[in-house]
Order: C-alpha cells, then sequence, then structure tokens
C-alpha cells in the first residue's frame, strides 16, 4: 500500500456510511450528486466520506466533463479479508458446535 494513503482501510471501512458507498459503488460508477441520493445526510457529508474512501485508497475518481464519477478499488480489501480469514475459524467451530449439538438432541 503506497505511503502518502492518509487513512487505513480498517478505519475507513468501520463507518457504516462508507461501507454503504463502497456497496453502492460495487456495480457502477457514480458521481457524487447520485450517490448522495441514498443518503439522509447533505451532499458535503458523502463527499467527506468518499474523501476518506480515497484516502485508503478503496475509491478513486475521475472526470466527464463537470462530474467526477468515483469508482471502488477492492485490492485494498484483500488485507480486510486476510484479516478475517484468521478469526474465521473461531466461526466456524461455534457452527460445528451448534450442529453437533442439535444432532445430538
Amino acid at each position: 500500500m503506497p505511503a502518502a494513503l492518509k487513512h487505513d482501510v480498517f478505519q475507513a471501512i468501520a463507518d457504516p456510511t462508507r461501507r454503504r458507498l463502497l456497496r453502492l459503488l460495487a456495480d457502477e460508477e457514480m458521481p457524487v450528486g447520485a450517490l448522495s441520493g441514498h443518503f439522509p445526510t447533505s451532499r458535503t457529508a458523502v463527499s467527506k466520506h468518499l474523501r476518506v474512501l480515497e484516502d485508503a485508497g478503496l475509491v478513486d475518481h475521475h472526470k466527464l466533463g463537470r462530474q467526477r464519477l468515483y469508482r471502488l478499488r477492492p485490492e485494498p480489501l484483500v488485507e480486510v479479508k486476510a484479516w478475517l480469514a484468521f478469526y474465521e475459524r473461531f466461526c466456524d467451530k461455534r457452527v460445528a458446535d451448534l450442529k453437533a449439538f442439535v444432532e445430538d438432541r
């Protein structure tokens, strides 16, 4: 990950609004105006969230006319996936324990 990034990925995805922005951008590029229509907050607030995501390398943008189109850059999420993979074993064990308990009844 480039040293120029101001926010780490975990900090960026900690906020539910930013996670929802990532979900919206997963399927298509969108301008701030279209994105802000999905939230009860101001366009300025959505822009600030996009800036945090961009600083973490999770989104970028390009200009099309007067608009900035934002798009998902999922590569930094590999770090999150690797971190979560370690903890999946605890979830898997609980599911296995529950299955054994139910089957024993």
